[in-house]
């Protein structure tokens, strides 16, 4: 098998990334060699790959689900935004721009013949090619800049899916709005659609899908139903608002409050203490949340003097003072760890000069031009932690202080600017085991969780989404054929009246 697809969706957050993973899960158990692709993410939650380069979080879960390596090619194009206007350009996995809206536009003709050349580089080495859109390709003012939906399908020749969300409702309208608003071109690159997250009996969805066949003449490659248990990797803090959790706090386990700073950035820190059954995780933005809970993680940011600023508008920071002044344990980690240190002087991310910090650990951060962003290793406890840190804000620790893994502990608050350590299982359980001293609890009780195999079985089951409810010999015929021809064009009438007197 050789060819490759795009995975477009009808809107952000309309589960893009995990078909893309589940088609990666399923093509490798068919021993295809495959690989993801996702031309420009716009994401706070990204990876380390092991040459020093910066993608996003999901293609690195992508590429897991292919049993290969994560690449920068694989995502040449990261926007990491630090405002509701400015973006850091990542390209090719090194900084090269802060950008806003306008200025990003000039950007784009360079940028896409990296698109392009990253794709090509890809299809000379991987049979498939699964690649992931960006956003929605309705979307039609953007169009003429389009690098990520179909300027790039009609660019590379890639047949393309629309995926769509049916737990928010109106997905069929959405499906054939989507198409029969795009340029007759466009529209003839899209050759079907899939169905997201359905739930109850399908006998009742069926009249509807065969209605959507014969007002656009393109089938639907299957429906996919709900699973509230696939929390894996997501691009951004907007995808919290889809994640069901507990409303309350579980007295019976160990309670990690993880603070929901505005731009909160890999928020996956926490994937492993929530895949441990004796702890409850919740993302929180309010104060009493943190008078219940056991740990509080003060997580990474993109804007770490600004979310400081957050906090203590909304009054945590006075609550974690008070917190960690009477021995109740705290987590930083990057951006975190940042606001825990005595000052924090920035001229690069914020340029706003020296600022107090929450002064609960003894060191001060300085911001520098160059980007620090690789894997890392070191001990904690006696045993081994993997991670890896991207990061611009260095701590420079006060003579005599007590190491914590790269960073510093003071009592019962800990920082460390490395991401992804608490995947290191001996290294969790340590961890937990010494907050919960620090707490007064009892340590979490649970079996001896691997987060890897629990990584490995949720990335199986959206394989097994794929093989059990898509059509997987269209979905061949359409990744080694290409963009079926005919396809027929829908023609939305604009016509303008005039003002009635």
């Amino acid at each position: 098998m050789r060819g490759a697809l795009l995975v477009a969706g009808t809107s952000s957050d309309a589960g893009k990334s995990v078909l893309v993973a589940g088609l990666c899960r399923w093509l490798r158990r068919e021993g295809v060699s495959v690989a993801p692709f996702k031309a420009q993410n716009m994401s706070n939650n990204s990876y380390a790959t092991l040459d020093g380069g910066e993608i996003g979080r999901a293609q690195a879960m992508q590429a897991a689900a292919a049993g290969i390596e994560a690449e920068t090619v694989m995502n040449p194009v990261l926007l990491k935004p630090g405002s509701d206007r400015h973006s850091q350009v990542v390209l090719l996995g090194r900084p090269v721009a802060e950008v806003d809206a306008m200025s990003y536009r000039d950007l784009k003709p360079r940028l896409f013949e990296t698109v392009l050349e990253s794709l090509a580089h890809l299809r000379s080495r991987f049979d498939v090619v699964i690649c992931e859109g960006a956003g929605s390709p309705a979307e039609i003012n953007l169009r003429t800049e389009d690098i990520a939906n179909l300027g790039l399908a009609r660019a590379a020749g890639l047949p393309t899916l629309v995926v769509g969300d049916i737990d928010r409702g109106g997905v069929l309208a959405a499906m054939f709005g989507t198409l029969a608003i795009l340029e007759p071109a466009d529209q003839a690159m899209i050759a079907g659609f899939v169905v997201n997250k359905f739930r109850g009996d399908p006998r009742l969805l069926e009249p509807g899908l065969v209605t959507l066949q014969e007002l656009t003449g393109r089938p639907v490659y299957g429906v996919l139903p709900w699973r509230c248990d696939l929390w894996l990797d997501v691009e951004d803090s907007l995808a919290l608002d889809a994640v069901r959790q507990d409303d309350a706090w579980d007295p019976d386990r160990f309670r990690v409050a993880v603070i929901r700073l505005p731009r909160i950035s890999n928020l996956t820190d926490a994937d492993a203490l929530g895949a441990e059954p004796g702890v409850q995780v919740r993302f929180v933005d309010a104060v009493p949340d943190l008078v219940h809970a056991d740990l509080v993680v003060l997580p990474g940011t993109r804007a770490t003097v600004a979310d400081l600023a957050w906090l203590r508008d909304r009054g945590l920071a006075q609550a974690l003072v008070a917190r960690a002044q009477a021995g109740r344990p705290v987590l930083g980690i990057c951006g975190g760890y940042q606001m825990l240190a005595r000052s924090i002087t920035d001229e690069v991310e914020s340029r706003t000069g020296t600022v107090d910090g929450l002064g609960l650990l003894p060191g001060t951060v300085t911001f520098g031009p160059h980007k620090v962003v690789g894997r890392t290793t070191g001990q904690a406890y006696g045993v081994v932690a993997h991670g890896y840190e991207m990061h611009h804000g260095v701590v420079q620790p006060d003579p005599g202080t007590t190491a914590f893994l790269d960073g510093i502990c003071a009592g019962a608050v800990w920082g460390t600017t490395w991401h992804g350590v608490l995947e290191s299982d001996e290294f969790r359980r340590a961890f937990l085991a010494e907050a919960a001293a620090a707490a007064g609890v009892p340590a979490p009780a649970g079996a001896d969780v691997s987060f890897a195999a629990v990584r490995e079985r949720r990335l199986d089951a959206l394989g097994d989404l794929v093989a059990d409810h898509l059509d997987t010999v269209g979905l061949t015929r359409l990744i080694t054929a290409g963009v079926p021809r005919d396809l027929p064009a829908l023609r939305v009438a604009r016509e303008s009246k005039p003002l009635s007197g």
